[in-house]
């Protein structure tokens, strides 16, 4: 199956809706680790999450960002872009 990249960048200012929300989202990884192949949050300079770049397994974009809809982060209008690429893993571990 295909795989994509979500790059999801959060609203300026959001960190406290972030930590909010955060342990309903990784509940929700969690849920859907046979999808999630791979994720972790992008940091500024301070080091404070400001997006995250999740690797996911779908048949199509369309089941991809449907699986990104479901997203506590983006149920409580986390993210100010979601931009999904379909994606190749060339180097690195086997996802």
């Amino acid at each position: 199956m295909p795989l994509y990249a979500a790059l999801c960048l959060d609203k300026p200012n959001h960190v406290e809706l972030r930590l909010a929300t955060r342990e309903a989202h990784l509940a929700f990884l969690a849920a859907n680790a046979a999808q999630v192949k791979l994720g972790g949050p992008f940091l500024d300079s301070a080091e404070k999450p400001v997006g995250s770049l999740l690797i996911v397994e779908a048949a199509d974009v369309a089941a991809a960002q449907a699986l990104l809809a479901e997203d506590p982060y983006a149920k409580a209008g986390l993210f100010a872009s979601v931009e999904v690429k379909p994606w190749k893993r060339v180097v690195g571990a086997e996802l």
